[in-house]
């Protein structure tokens, strides 16, 4: 049994990042154009043991407006948007393709949104198939979709399927009635199941359930209903993610209203049975946010040491270069992050152009070199050696992270965490809190840079 001591747990609810990169995209800048991104991906042509590729395509559009929605998405039903904004991921892979070496091989591919079953299944094939023509994919590949299951099909499942397809994402967020009216996403509990049944038929490898906790009108009891109800779906992971109220940047959570959300005492109360009930169903806790079943590859990866993070979360595909398509997308390579720009009007124009659609990147200097590497180690071992971090970067851990280290003496007080000459061992509750133990070794936030632009922690 996951044992969690609230009392501890309320005192480190405060706003900070969630690390699928560093330094976070707050970083970016305008100055990093273009021309730094195209000469750092033909950079990676170059050498032995070329890293994979990892192939992102941000789909934005949605039928509807989810209230708690935090993601770069956009309302439409005009179907010619949809597809020329296809025509133009299209001109974005063609351009980027010219500049790499043809035989770099795919280990993973992952379509998000919005909702890219808003496309047709002849519009998904025939994305999908123009990316399986545009790119070597290995046997093995994990190729993974987000889907929304109103008004989808069992065509629209049997395109991904055809087309290479073996993970399948969905969001749930809560079976409660009252809670999905009130966030504008009505979801009835027998749709969902329809669609995992059919996702099961068609023989996908894995099915991820999305639930999210602090939504309006969600009580202890309430959502443990939803979560005993996942349980008998028995996906293969599970997300739990907190919802962030943050209506100044997206304006639409304003029709959420903050005297309807749960307390926070009742939302730590909410995420203890949670994790109570889906570790005793089996479920293996990753950490933060993510629970797999034990034979899943999260599970091993995890027990293996190889677990890593991206702007997806939690992935098993630590080596390869992330190259990102459509708006909003940001790449990742071992040395620069590069974001495309976030409206189709700029987006296209730049294409038209011929020219890479980068609005700004981030070149990451020695130190963020170091820090991104112990964040990472933190994220996903929960564990630090010390030796590792000195021989890999040369440096003197305790001398050279003595802020952090210092900061940290509260938590192992709090019994989250255990120091030792030799490195740091994150304890079960610990990993509840991992971000805030990030934190630590963040030179950002050690030069006492603001951090309320971030999502709380708890």
């Amino acid at each position: 049994m996951f044992e969690i001591d609230l009392a501890k747990f309320r005192k480190y609810d405060k706003p900070g990042p969630r690390y699928t990169s560093y330094p976070t995209a707050p970083q970016f800048n305008e100055n990093f154009k273009a021309e730094q991104f195209l000469d750092e991906i033909i950079k990676t042509n170059y050498g032995e043991n070329l890293p994979d590729l990892s192939l992102y395509y941000h789909l934005p559009y949605c039928d509807t407006l989810c209230y708690f929605c935090g993601c770069n998405m956009i309302i439409t039903r005009n179907r010619s948007r949809v597809s020329d904004y296809v025509k133009y991921i299209k001109k974005e892979m063609d351009l980027f393709r010219s500049y790499l070496l043809p035989d770099r091989k795919v280990s993973q591919l992952h379509w998000g949104g919005g909702t890219p079953t808003h496309l047709n299944p002849d519009e998904i094939a025939d994305l999908a198939s123009f990316i399986n023509i545009s790119f070597n994919f290995k046997d093995d590949s994990e190729n993974s979709c987000e889907i929304d299951p109103r008004g989808l099909t069992k065509e629209h499942l049997e395109a991904l399927r055809n087309n290479g397809f073996n993970r399948i994402s969905m969001g749930v967020q809560d079976f409660n009635e009252k809670v999905q009216k009130y966030v504008n996403r009505i979801q009835p509990e027998d749709i969902t199941r329809q669609t995992v049944q059919w996702v099961r038929e068609l023989g996908f490898k894995s099915i991820n359930l999305d639930l999210i906790y602090g939504l309006p009108f969600q009580t202890v009891d309430s959502f443990a209903e939803t979560v005993e109800k996942i349980i008998d779906i028995s996906p293969d992971r599970i997300a739990v993610f907190n919802y962030a109220h943050v209506p100044w940047m997206k304006k639409h959570m304003a029709l959420i209203h903050q005297e309807d959300l749960p307390a926070p005492e009742i939302k730590l109360d909410i995420l203890k049975t949670t994790i109570e009930q889906l570790t005793s169903a089996g479920y293996v806790f990753i950490g933060m946010d993510h629970f797999a079943k034990p034979e899943d590859d999260l599970a091993i990866a995890l027990k293996e040491k190889k677990l890593y993070r991206n702007f997806q979360g939690y992935s098993t595909n630590a080596d390869a270069d992330l190259y990102a398509f459509g708006i909003t997308g940001i790449s990742q390579l071992q040395n620069i992050y590069a974001q495309n720009y976030k409206t189709e009007r700029e987006y296209y124009k730049l294409l038209d152009e011929e020219t890479l659609p980068t609005a700004k990147g981030y070149r990451l200097t020695e130190d963020d070199q170091i820090r991104r590497f112990v964040i990472m180690r933190l994220m996903c071992d929960f564990e630090l050696n010390f030796a590792q971090v000195e021989e890999k970067f040369k440096i003197n851990f305790k001398d050279y992270f003595s802020w952090g280290l210092k900061n940290l003496k509260e938590m192992e007080d709090d019994n989250l965490i255990e120091i030792s000459n030799n490195g740091i061992k994150v304890k079960d509750m610990g990993r509840l809190l991992i971000r805030n133990i990030a934190m630590n070794f963040d030179g950002f936030i050690e030069r006492k840079e603001d951090t309320a632009k971030y999502s709380r922690t708890v």
